[in-house]
């Protein structure tokens, strides 16, 4: 049941004069359908919807499925703290159109494994289509486990883990135990290649917003497994990854954006602009 083998954007939500720009919402899709990637994130982390009401956040998604649905897979963010909410969301999303559904782990109240365990059991069970497991312990102060996902990975339509964490050693144990049961995702520009090394089967990526192109030549390097020209390719990207994490993500993404004309650099408080 996989959801995509390669890249997908964790696309920004561009803001013109406090609003959702739609139009360039619209461009930014087309622009990474033009360049090959093999999906599309919206509301995840890097789209701010932590800062958007429930009307823009259902017209952003519906922006993006009116432009990718069909096209490539379109996977919607429906996480939280709250699992009721999170059940109810993510069923909303589903009938809008999404393909799969990426869900944060609970936030703040910082669960037990067990509580993760019952939380996304509770969440896949709301749905019918793929559902891709979020783990980002630096943002939410819960980190899952290799062992819990292992158990997570036996629910039938739990098809994934974005694995943000930042932490190897952990990630390819997790993906030792889930082989076969489900895909594990780096959350991570800056580890691609040790990750798809290990066993991943692609990022869900900020860099691609503003590289698209070089970031699905990436992930297609590593599953040709062309191991040295994709080490190549990551060492030039270095730059780059490292410029576009100078700051809390989205920040520096949304100022390349701008730099670029693809859009604005507006991002909502309590975030701020980067200043360059």
């Amino acid at each position: 049941m996989s959801v995509f083998k390669g890249v997908a954007t964790a696309l920004i939500t561009p803001f013109s004069e406090g609003k959702p720009d739609h139009a360039a919402l619209r461009q930014l899709v087309k622009m990474q359908i033009d360049a090959g990637v093999d999906a599309v994130v919206a509301l995840g982390t890097t789209g701010e919807p932590a800062t958007m009401t429930k009307e823009e956040k259902i017209d952003v998604a519906q922006t993006v499925l009116d432009v990718a649905k069909g096209v490539i897979p379109v996977i919607i963010g429906a996480g939280g703290n709250d699992t009721a909410a999170a059940k109810k969301d993510a069923a909303f999303y589903e009938k809008m159109g999404a393909d799969a559904i990426l869900s944060v782990t609970p936030y703040y109240n910082k669960c037990t494994q067990n509580g993760l365990i019952l939380h996304y059991s509770a969440v896949a069970n709301a749905i019918n289509v793929p559902l891709i497991v979020y783990n980002v312990p630096s943002r939410t102060g819960v980190n899952v486990l290799p062992e819990t996902f292992e158990r997570l990975s036996k629910i039938d339509n739990v098809a994934a883990i974005k694995e943000a964490s930042g932490n190897v050693a952990q990630i390819a144990k997790t993906i030792a135990l889930s082989e076969g049961e489900a895909d594990v995702y780096s959350g991570d520009d800056g580890l691609v290649v040790p990750l798809m090394a290990l066993g991943a089967k692609g990022v869900v990526s900020v860099v691609s917003n503003v590289f698209p192109k070089e970031m699905k030549r990436l992930t297609s390097l590593c599953n040709e497994n062309r191991y040295d020209r994709a080490r190549a390719l990551a060492a030039r990207l270095i730059p780059v990854v490292d410029a576009l994490f100078s700051e809390v993500n989205p920040i520096p993404v949304k100022k390349a954006a701008e730099i670029l004309g693809i859009s604005g650099s507006s991002v909502r408080l309590p975030l701020t602009e980067m200043e360059v």
